[in-house]
Order: C-alpha cells, then structure tokens, then sequence
C-alpha cells in the first residue's frame, strides 16, 4: 500500500476542488480549495524526484490539455491521464508521455456498461495501459458509479461482481468518493473496507482525507491493498492536514522492492516505446 500523488486541471491550471460542486449548468457553484501559482510540470517534477509512479493527471473538463501535456512531459511513463479519454485519442497520450490512460464515462451510455468499448481500448493501449475509473456517490445502501465529471448517476453499483467483471480490461481502478472529495472530513470507511475485500487488481481510492491517520486507516481497512491519493489537505496544495514529506516517508517505510523493480522495467520501456 502507499500514497499516490495527483494532478488535478481545471481551465489549465492546478486545483483542488471540491468534487460534489462539480456541474456543467451552474459553474458559479464550483468551490475552490486550492488554485496554484505553479505549472503541472513542477508538480511532476516533484513526485519524479521522489519516484511516486502511478499518479493521477485529471483534466476536469475541456481546456487542459495543453496543461496536461506539460505535466507529462515532465515524466515521462511516470504518470497517469484522464479526463476526456476515447478510442480517438487514447494512443495519443500515451505517445506524450502518459504511462496510462484513465477511461470511466465514454465506457458508458444510458448509465450501462458498454464492454465492447472497454474492449476497443484494451486492444488500443493494451490492459497494461488502461485504468478505469470507477468514482462513486452513494444512493440509498450503495456506491453508484456516477460519469461526466461525477454529475450523473449510472445503473452500476460498486460490487464484487462489477469489479471482477471490470478487471479482465484494464491494470487498475481508480475510484473517488465523489460526495466527500476536498471536503477534508475523513475517508468513506464503508467503501475503502468493500475495495479491500473485493478489488481483484491494484485500487487507488480518493476522498476525503484529511491527515496522516486516515492514511494508515485506509492501510488497515482495505487490507494493505488499496492506495490513496491525498488532495486538499496535503501542504503542497494549500492543506494544513499533511506535510508531503510524511508521505515521502510513508513510501519509503512500505516500498515494495520486487513492485518498484517491475514498474521500473515497465517505464523504461515505456520510454523507449516512445522515443
């Protein structure tokens, strides 16, 4: 288990946001908890520094692509793009840079799952090089998947069936609990403690993290299994919560040598693929 760095774009530069305020019909409702001064490129050079793979680059709608483009450049085969991402363009963030491309709305219509567009991807950028995202709100006694910058409710629920089917496609699932994402109250205990009893693939989970104790909560309740990503309440972007160097140190109490070695390998690779 360890932390997972993120980058969150909205209208080209780096935020954090509270999720739930997310909405394409009244964009005066959108909440701000961090705007900063500096490039996606900065931040990844960090995480790079400190060799935090697997993270998260999200474009929260259109206009960040340029912004996008910066960041990866910074680490190549280092992170991970979503936001946006089809069969058109998918191949193309992988040539800029992207170790991974993270898919969730385009994989479904009329709030079902459409496999053969999964499918069309994994041939794409291979199961390696997809992750699908799987971000969630709670109706009644379940998660529900929910699309489109986590405004609209799919028929999918969070479940050992859903995730074992979903698995077969893609290398990992990234998943927030879009009702508590930025608003630094605590984790979804219920959902983080489902991921660990039934995710059969790496899980990166996000939402409401609001200090270190909630990291080794989510440690505990998912089991060693599932990996969080800290936003709001992380120093670098604005929080009072988390200091980065305790999750610097966090990773390297529970670096996996035989995992770094494979991801390692799996970048290089990368690199050379797109060189």
């Amino acid at each position: 288990m360890k932390f997972r760095p993120c980058i969150d774009l909205h209208n080209g530069k780096v935020k954090q946001i509270i999720g739930s305020t997310l909405s394409d019909s009244s964009p005066a409702t959108l909440k701000e908890n961090f705007v900063s001064e500096h490039p996606p490129s900065w931040f990844a050079k960090l995480f790079r520094k400190h060799d935090m793979r697997g993270g998260h680059v999200i474009m929260l709608g259109p206009g960040n692509e340029e912004a996008a483009r910066d960041a990866l450049s910074a680490w190549p085969g280092g992170l991970q793009i979503g936001g946006g991402i089809n069969d058109t363009n998918a191949a193309m963030w992988m040539e800029a840079g992207a170790e991974a491309v993270i898919v969730t709305s385009w994989c479904f219509r009329d709030g079902e799952i459409l496999h053969d567009r999964i499918k069309n991807l994994k041939n794409i950028v291979g199961r390696e090089g997809l992750v699908l995202d799987l971000s969630c709100r709670k109706r009644g006694d379940d998660f529900f998947i929910v699309t489109d910058r986590w405004q609209n409710f799919t028929n999918v629920t969070i479940s050992r069936e859903t995730l074992e089917d979903l698995s077969e496609y893609c290398s990992e699932f990234l998943i927030h609990a879009a009702d508590v994402e930025g608003k630094c109250r605590g984790i979804e205990t219920e959902l983080v403690q489902m991921l660990g009893e039934w995710s059969p693939i790496p899980t990166t989970y996000a939402g409401g993290a609001k200090d270190m104790n909630d990291l080794y909560l989510v440690k505990k309740l998912g089991k060693d299994r599932i990996d969080l990503t800290i936003g709001s309440a992380l120093d670098i972007f604005g929080g009072t919560g988390v200091k980065f160097e305790e999750v610097v140190q966090f990773n390297r109490k529970n670096q996996n040598p035989t995992t770094n070695t494979s991801q390692a390998m799996a970048s290089t690779e990368h690199t050379k693929m797109i060189r």
